[in-house]
């Protein structure tokens, strides 16, 4: 069982201590629950489990809403969390130590001011949130597999990669990534969030008057983008849901914006498009 590690901090015998611990049969179960990581080679399994574990051993995960996590939730988000570290050191994930799971979607009370000055407060649905030197919050509900390329753990833990170099910007720290200049980043980062959002502005165009663009009847346009279109809302977004669509549907976007997914796969160090290929029998 893995609860009992929590508490425990990340040192190397203690992490070691946790990786002999997990039954292989429940690693399989994990692997074998989500396709983009079933698609990983023996090698990238091992080192995947060898970063869970640190995961597991370095952070609390705790139930919201009065949910026990079992050891499979527990197993899952920290597998798909460890898959963007997988080839980059563990410690871009440190400064902060709680992963708090919900049920299923939660709400979070928001305070805008518009360009008049007037503030505003409301409530937002949510599947996770990152918070600046505090805790990841999931819903379970969303970190389960699914069809499209939706993915609130990878997208969160984004956020958290995105939050260890300053603000939130769309630009992850790359100080250990010196064939990424930082100014090369930004003008191609910004150059796709570009055209992307002309894409989006090419669909919304193009769905006729009588769908209303917020109901299922206009998936069959959104469809038509790389990306889901809330990556459109800032540079930040823009990473976080590349980085979903990256691990887990990664042809789209290499087709779309091969600029990007150049950077994305330099800096993850990693390369699905090619990974999936191998495991659907392509070349």
């Amino acid at each position: 069982m893995l609860r009992w590690l929590k508490g425990l901090g990340a040192r190397p015998s203690e992490v070691a201590e946790l990786q002999a611990r997990i039954d292989p049969e429940l690693w399989r179960r994990v692997l074998d629950a989500y396709p983009f990581l079933r698609a990983l080679d023996e090698a990238e399994r091992a080192q995947l489990l060898a970063r869970s574990a640190w995961l597991l051993a370095s952070k609390h995960i705790n139930g919201a809403q009065g949910m026990e996590v079992s050891d499979f939730m527990a197993l899952s988000i920290a597998a798909q969390a460890s898959l963007p570290i997988l080839n980059l050191p563990p410690s871009l994930y440190e400064g902060w130590n709680e992963i708090i799971v919900y049920p299923a979607g939660f709400r979070i009370p928001r305070t805008r001011q518009d360009a008049a000055g007037v503030v505003h407060e409301y409530v937002e649905d949510a599947a996770g949130e990152a918070w600046e030197g505090g805790p990841v919050v999931l819903s379970w509900e969303d970190a389960q597999a699914r069809a499209d390329a939706f993915n609130v753990v990878i997208h969160e833990f984004a956020h958290k990669l995105d939050l260890q170099a300053g603000e939130a910007d769309g630009m992850p720290g790359l100080a250990a990534h010196r064939d990424l200049p930082p100014r090369q980043w930004r003008r191609v980062l910004e150059d796709s969030l570009d055209r992307f959002t002309a894409a989006l502005d090419a669909v919304e165009a193009a769905i006729p008057r009588h769908i209303d663009p917020e109901s299922e009847e206009a998936d069959a346009w959104y469809g038509q983008l790389p990306l889901d279109p809330y990556a459109a809302t800032d540079e930040a977004e823009f990473f976080a849901v590349s980085s979903e669509h990256f691990f887990v549907d990664p042809a789209p976007l290499a087709e779309a914006l091969p600029q990007w997914y150049g950077l994305l796969r330099a800096y993850y160090r990693q390369d699905p498009l090619e990974r999936l290929a191998r495991l659907e029998g392509g070349p």
